[in-house]
């Protein structure tokens, strides 16, 4: 280990260990085989940071690639007008992250309105890229989501493809959180439209028990994200470029150096085993789903989506701000946490299994914390509008 720990940067040894763990990875999600390294073609993955480092650069190799494009075919357009004329496409559901890629790439990013399933798919995109190309804009890149920060909902992956494919735009689908299910046979019909898509990117800390900090990105094509991104300097050459097959990572993400956190995912697999880290994801969807039981069973609170994976989302029926002033209790108790969010003019909570050991018995010791708070909400509400 301190051979690793302090000459990697030198040696393509912890590379290759990452090629290693990202096929694992890619095939334990039983993702299409041309984002594996180990299959003949351009395509591979590599560890990120974090899911807004793995947007960003799907939103910037998207950027460049279409620049060229537009340029190769309009010579008489300058770069400059080209990049002036670039747009994006997302969900108003997706996640902060991917507005903030749209500032930092200078490419707007247009969020799309979700259907009342909290869904984005071929309609509204193919409806959203005919207004923009009728102004003259140029679409670059559309970001869907496989679990919706809000409720977790999942985009229309095929739909949304085949829009992109007859416009030549860059696919890249966010599944930070819900990527684990993936691998869950029963789960299956998530896999639909993976095989079209440019980009996908994967927190393994959120649900697969790998500490912070560890995005997994899969690229169709790396060389279009290396051709736009590669600044090769001679002191960053040595004996081992174009040496091996083993791929330059420096030339597919944002800084210069790396961290190894390919090491700890390979300890995660060799401890659990693939067969162990899909019980645990069963596990997080068991434990939703007794929480969900809890809710359903009390007339004063609703559930305002299907619950998804490890999380559910519910509100106390009424006015918003009883359930703002329910999470607002719970949260100045600091036994139990969660965050607000809305839709279609609901606020509402989300409650998400995680940690490394859940148990029923945290479920239901969270649940009555909520039904206390609850309780004494109500009673004083009802105190309230007596007294007025």
């Amino acid at each position: 280990f301190s051979v690793i720990g302090f000459n990697w940067l030198c040696s393509p040894a912890c590379t290759e260990l990452e090629v290693i763990v990202m096929d694992w990875l890619a095939k334990f999600l039983k993702l299409p085989e041309h984002f594996l390294h180990s299959t003949k073609g351009p395509g591979g993955g590599i560890i990120q940071g974090s899911a807004s480092e793995a947007v960003l650069v799907a939103v910037m190799a998207a950027r460049e690639q279409t620049v060229r494009r537009v340029k190769a075919k309009q010579p008489d357009l300058s770069e400059g007008e080209i990049r002036a004329r670039l747009i994006g496409y997302s969900s108003d559901q997706s996640n902060s992250c991917i507005e903030k890629a749209g500032v930092l790439a200078t490419l707007p990013i247009r969020l799309l309105p979700a259907d009342d399933n909290q869904i984005m798919g071929g309609a509204q995109l193919v409806k959203a890229v005919k207004e923009d190309l009728a102004k003259g804009l140029i679409p670059t890149i559309c970001i869907a989501t496989m679990g919706a920060t809000g409720t977790c909902a999942y985009d229309d992956i095929a739909t949304l493809a085949s829009v992109c494919e007859e416009h030549n735009i860059w696919l890249h689908v966010d599944a930070a959180y819900a990527g684990a299910v993936l691998s869950l046979d029963e789960y299956a019909y998530l896999r639909c439209g993976l095989e079209r898509v440019d980009s996908l990117n994967y927190n393994l800390h959120k649900t697969l028990l790998v500490n912070f900090d560890c995005t997994a990105m899969w690229l169709r094509d790396a060389n279009q994200v290396v051709d736009s991104f590669n600044v090769n300097r001679i002191y960053l050459q040595n004996k081992y470029n174009g040496q091996t097959d083993i791929p330059e990572f420096r030339h597919w993400q944002i800084p210069l150096g790396r961290r190894f956190r390919a090491l700890k995912v390979w300890v995660t697999f060799r401890i659990y085993g693939a067969e162990g880290l899909r019980e645990h994801v069963r596990k997080q969807i068991r434990l939703a789903e007794r929480f969900e039981r809890h809710i359903l069973s009390d007339a004063r609170l609703e559930l305002v989506a299907k619950r998804s994976m490890g999380l559910v989302c519910f509100r106390v029926k009424g006015d918003n701000q009883l359930t703002t002033d329910l999470l607002q209790c719970v949260t100045e108790r600091k036994k139990i946490y969660m965050v607000q969010a809305a839709f279609g003019g609901k606020n509402f909570m989300r409650f998400a299994v995680c940690g490394m050991d859940p148990k029923e018995d945290d479920i239901d010791f969270a649940w009555r914390e909520i039904e206390e708070q609850l309780n004494k909400l109500l009673k004083e509400e009802k105190r309230g509008n007596v007294g007025t």
